[in-house]
């Protein structure tokens, strides 16, 4: 089965599916272009490109194959281009940047389809900050024409924002007076949190379509600099120079190819190399399974860029990455992930050693940073997570995170006694990647999110790091959740699965969600947790989706009919 970036493949029996891997040659609405230390992200939509039928991308507006097109050169701005330093975000268009999320898309999107295309974009938003933050390749959005909603939000990622100043070009989030809804993927967020434009300044933007430009929108902190037409040019190649000269970057680095996932898509199965899927309609579950190393690591970081997307950290992230992005798009009614590991915890516990002992490596970085965006990935998905910790298993360091991770942990005391009584108990090892290089959304590690408020608890575990735990210790240290033998094993584990399949979905995904993010309020927690939250709801309200809402009469010269009660 061959499908192409972004592409809806209509092979398959079942509802059309969503593919996210792709690559430049591919690329049908972005531009990239390299000059030494800088290159150029250019944004040119081609407007019969939409990923379903049914509306023009115009203006530059954007849909779901936008955006995966976006999250891929970002990855391969990170991974195959060590030299650049600066990235310089802009059109490929005259006069606009990018109009934002395409409306016409939005209004024919089931609700599903428009909370998981807010997500994902915002999510690659992210991703560019943890580079401007963590990478040193700084995004500079060069915005030589008019930027609106979502494309002004794409801005508001990049660390430095440059207007031309026309007389015409501004920014704006139109959403509120526009549509009826909000620029609910961080728009309202890092305005005021990342920008610190003042409240009531930000209350007043927020309800003007136009938007602001010129020295206003700079006065107001809206924008950095605005910039004459007559110099643009020349001030984007300066300003962009200057980026670059601070960077850490390597100089003379080279990069790797981040090659093709080698992926199999059947109606129940799912498999790469180290991560395999078995789709359970019935169940309405996914059972996930990530395979250790098979091979020990290289001996030292050398042996990294030589093996490159096939060192075995880097591959299994990426395929999980492929994975979440896959069933959290195609498969809304699996409601559960089962998550498994099997392999030896000593060979997965070498490995991170190996990567954070060569930290200052720009590759080793790019690794371990991409884990972590992969982590906080699963850690907004709206699905259960259950981890089975089982003879075979190798829940160690950077696999124990998806442990960690899960909303219940089974451990199971001992071994299967009518399987394999020879078997060694399952195990599981807290280590040095459990204790800072990957935190959640919220700041934390998630130990320390488990332990939040419980000081002692958390001190005795990092105690522990580097030694194998055996279940009743895990379970009375408080790493898993329940250590039930063989006996009761089959048992407690059915009635859970079984249970989840017969809550409420909707419920289930506000549960998670508030107890998965304990601990101080961020950017991240509050795009993804309380913004998310409220958008959703307006997504769903007569008020923008209804027949006669500001989504379904945008255009028609008809104005909203609202419902007046404020709840």
């Amino acid at each position: 089965m061959t499908t192409l970036a972004g592409a809806v493949d209509t092979e398959t029996p079942r509802e059309l599916r969503v593919e996210f891997r792709t690559d430049p040659a591919d690329y049908r609405h972005w531009r990239l272009n390299f000059d030494g230390s800088i290159a150029t992200l250019a944004m040119d939509v081609e407007e019969k490109g939409g990923l379903v039928p049914g509306y023009d991308l115009k203006l530059n507006s954007y849909d779901l194959g936008v955006d995966i097109e976006l999250y891929d050169a970002v990855q391969r701005l990170r991974f195959e281009h060590p030299e650049v330093r600066t990235v310089v975000v802009t059109s490929g268009k005259e006069r606009i940047f990018c109009a934002g999320a395409n409306i016409r898309m939005l209004a024919a999107s089931p609700h599903a389809w428009k909370v998981n295309f807010c997500k994902f974009t915002n999510e690659t938003r992210n991703g560019i900050e943890d580079a401007s933050a963590n990478s040193g390749q700084t995004y500079v959005a060069a915005l030589n024409g008019t930027a609106s909603g979502g494309g002004y939000e794409l801005a508001l990622a990049c660390e430095h924002i440059m207007l031309v100043d026309d007389r015409s070009s501004a920014v704006s989030l139109p959403e509120l007076p526009l549509l009826g809804v909000l620029p609910g993927t961080g728009g309202l967020t890092r305005v005021v949190d990342k920008r610190h434009v003042r409240r009531d300044i930000a209350d007043y933007f927020a309800t003007k379509a136009e938007g602001v430009g010129g020295k206003k929108a700079a006065e107001w902190k809206l924008v950095d600099e605005v910039v004459p037409r007559s110099a643009w040019d020349e001030t984007v190649a300066e300003r962009a120079s200057e980026f670059a000269a601070r960077s850490s970057r390597p100089v003379r680095a080279r990069g790797i190819e981040l090659t093709r996932l080698d992926k199999t898509r059947t109606d129940d199965r799912i498999d790469y190399r180290h991560v395999s899927a078995s789709l359970d309609r019935a169940g309405g579950l996914v059972e996930i399974t990530v395979r250790g190393p098979q091979d020990e690591p290289p001996a030292d970081v050398a042996g990294i860029h030589e093996q490159g997307a096939a060192f075995w950290t880097l591959a299994v992230t990426r395929e999980l990455d492929d994975l979440i992005l896959d069933l959290r798009t195609n498969e809304l009614e699996l409601g559960t992930w089962v998550l498994r590991t099997t392999g030896d915890t000593n060979r997965v516990l070498a490995y991170d050693r190996l990567l954070l002992d060569n930290a200052d490596d720009w590759l080793a970085n790019e690794i371990v940073l991409y884990l972590k965006r992969t982590l906080k990935r699963l850690d907004v998905t709206s699905r259960s997570l259950i981890a089975l910790i089982e003879p075979g298993s190798c829940f160690a360091g950077s696999l124990l995170e998806l442990a960690l991770a899960a909303d219940r942990t089974f451990h199971l005391a001992g071994v299967f006694e009518d399987i394999d009584p020879d078997a060694d108990p399952a195990t599981i090892t807290v280590d040095v990647m459990n204790l800072g290089p990957l935190p959640m959304g919220n700041g934390l590690t998630r130990l320390q999110t488990r332990y939040y408020g419980d000081a002692e608890g958390l001190a005795t575990v990092e105690d522990a790091a580097g030694k194998p735990v055996e279940a009743q210790d895990a379970e009375r240290l408080g790493l898993v959740t329940f250590a039930p033998d063989d006996i009761d094993w089959n048992e407690e584990v059915r009635i859970t699965l079984e249970e989840r399949a017969g809550f409420s979905p909707d419920a289930l995904t506000g549960l998670e969600a508030n107890y998965r993010f304990p601990g101080p309020e961020t950017l991240e927690t509050k795009i993804f947790g309380r913004l998310s939250a409220w958008q959703n709801w307006i997504f769903n309200r007569l008020n923008a989706s209804g027949p006669d809402g500001a989504l379904r009469r945008y255009g028609t010269g008809m104005r909203a009919d609202f419902d007046r009660k404020r709840v």
